[in-house]
């Protein structure tokens, strides 16, 4: 799907230089929609043109797949090159910044003569840009917070960008020279379903004699920019996505769960578990344990008898970060967190009916094939005119097409009607109780007015009966926007008197790890779900589920593991606190 990414690329390139050049805002918009409908396709671009699934794709005309099917064949697109030689390359970079748009840096190109990077940050802190008309000291800060923010996303990548990386690679290997592996896994921060990575730890363990092979194969990994390290026991490659590291290391078998606990947990919860072994006589590294005395090797083939022979209960990866599990653990008294299949149904999806790539019959079969008892289809209301938000007479089409499908689809999912209705600037939303209390289940989210504090808002929604889960609380998304200002405890004690649920945006990942562990803590009911526009993104709960289980969730705090009954019981129960019709 690497194509489908750069050609999207490309598209929302073009769409820049053009608005930066103050071309037709029709082409602009087609450029952008042709973009987002690359980046969620479920296939490669050549097999959907291969298989005529683009012509079924609605917004991908002529002229656009004429441009497709010239970077298929050269690896660009001519009228990209044409565009790029009327703008700076530097200001094209910048407009990947959060807050810097082709506007600005066309207002400033214009003004200020700038050209350069330098150049802009300097006006951005002399002054400069604050002086001219339509900007001032606010914007300007905005702008620094954005490049803030965007030097951090340099560093580290949000892990629903990182984890699908990761996994390539292992699957690489798998196909290449599989039949040398025993086991092969993912490490780090990556296994630790940490918000965000900086860098790639992928284990193997292989009888010695194969482990030459397996690096040789490593450093041939097509994708990649340059081979740092290669050798027997540790290989080193930069990915040419993101320009992230990877490391490959080898052991033998009997040494694979030393080596998997040792580069999985975080460096305080190896310390610690160091220290806890020195005070058993015994060493621990990544060959496994040790009796300091004979120097007799004791545990290390699994990861579950190292911790044994500790005197511990298993820790499962996602909490090693030495926050309370060692304790608990000594103790053997952990809880059992949600399970990765334990997710009967998503309750947050987009079709082509508002701002989604696909229809709902498409949305429909991925969910069953994902082997999903449920799922909700809950399209944006009509504040959100940039996401073609329905108005309730679309919605209540959209009714008519959601029971034409329970009658195919019945026997395989129980279809859900949905929306996630925009919560407005005084907290009110945007459709009438007359329309939500027809829908199963309600999302209620913030999409606008991110640089103050939404607090009121979220808590006065939570307060209409029909509101069953305030969507990505905090509005954040990692490398792209810090959400805005939010007490969360008085969110918390709120959903905890109405009844309402809080989402883990799975693609946002918001909630994150930290407040989950305090919704949990609060008795809080929560939803793992995908907000997928595609077919392609349902996978992303897959990040979610990682999420929660950073925060210590069971299964019994996610309302998405309960049967369908048990969601339109919740929902029915808000109600019944409010004492209004169902």
């Amino acid at each position: 799907m690497e194509r489908n990414k750069k050609l999207a690329q490309i598209f929302d390139k073009m769409a820049d230089i053009l608005e930066f050049l103050g071309d037709n805002p029709f082409r602009i918009r087609t450029y952008r929609r042709v973009a987002k409908i690359l980046e969620n396709l479920p296939m490669d671009i050549e097999e959907a043109i291969q298989t005529g699934y683009i012509k079924k794709v609605k917004g991908i005309g002529s002229s656009t797949l004429e441009k497709i099917q010239e970077f298929l064949k050269t690896g660009t697109i001519s009228k990209y090159e044409e565009l790029r030689k009327k703008v700076p390359e530097e200001l094209l970079e910048l407009m990947d910044i959060p807050g810097v748009g082709p506007k600005t840096l066309k207002t400033v190109y214009e003004k200020l003569n700038i050209r350069t990077k330098e150049e802009f940050l300097k006006a951005l802190k002399d002054g400069s840009i604050a002086s001219l008309p339509g900007f001032g000291v606010k914007k300007v800060e905005k702008i620094l917070k954005g490049i803030e923010l965007w030097q951090k996303a340099q560093e580290r990548i949000p892990l629903v960008v990182a984890y699908p990386l990761a996994w390539k690679v292992v699957e690489y290997l798998k196909t290449t020279v599989g039949k040398y592996i025993e086991n092969i896994t993912v490490a780090g921060s990556t296994r630790r379903m940490k918000e965000t990575v900086r860098d790639f730890d992928i284990l193997v363990s292989a009888k010695r004699e194969n482990w030459k092979k397996i690096h040789d194969a490593f450093v041939q990994y097509p994708d990649i920019e340059d081979v740092q390290l290669h050798g027997e026991t540790k290989s080193t490659i930069l990915l040419a996505d993101y320009h992230r590291q990877c490391d490959l290391r080898t052991v033998e078998p009997e040494s694979w769960g030393a080596a998997l606990q040792y580069f999985t947990g975080s460096k305080h919860h190896n310390i610690k578990l160091r220290e806890i072994a020195k005070e058993k006589g015994l060493k621990i590294n990544e060959y496994g344990v040790f009796e300091v005395e004979s120097g007799k090797k004791i545990a290390g083939k699994t990861e579950e008898e190292v911790y044994a022979v500790l005197g511990m209960q298993y820790i499962p990866p996602e909490i090693r970060e030495n926050t309370g599990e060692i304790e608990l653990a000594l103790k053997h008294a952990l809880p059992t967190l949600v399970q990765y299949d334990q997710l009967r149904g998503d309750l947050h999806m987009h079709s082509n009916w508002s701002d989604g790539t696909n229809t709902i019959e498409e949305m429909v079969k991925a969910c069953i094939a994902m082997g999903y008892e449920y799922m909700a289809i809950s399209d944006h209301s009509q504040s959100a005119r940039v996401a073609n938000g329905l108005t309730p007479e679309r919605f209540f089409e959209q009714k008519k097409e959601i029971e034409r499908l329970r009658k195919l689809y019945g026997d395989k999912i129980h279809i859900l009607w949905s929306a996630e209705v925009d919560i407005l600037p005084d907290g009110s939303l945007d459709l009438p109780d007359e329309v939500l209390k027809e829908f199963d289940i309600v999302t209620a989210s913030i999409h606008s007015r991110f640089n103050q504090d939404n607090t009121q808002r979220i808590i006065k929604a939570m307060e209409n009966p029909y509101v069953n889960v305030i969507g990505h609380p905090f509005g954040k998304q990692y490398g792209y926007r810090e959400g805005y200002p939010l007490d969360f405890e008085k969110v918390l004690q709120k959903a905890k008197e109405t009844q309402t649920a809080l989402e883990i945006n799975s693609q946002r990942e918001d909630l994150d790890s930290h407040h989950i562990r305090q919704a949990v803590q609060e008795g809080v009911m929560l939803v793992v779900n995908s907000d997928a526009h595609s077919v392609g993104q349902l996978w992303t709960t897959k990040i979610g589920l990682g999420l929660a289980r950073r925060g210590w969730a069971k299964a019994e705090d996610i309302l998405n593991t309960r049967p369908v009954e048990g969601v339109l019981e919740f929902v029915n129960q808000k109600r019944k606190l409010f004492k209004v019709s169902s």
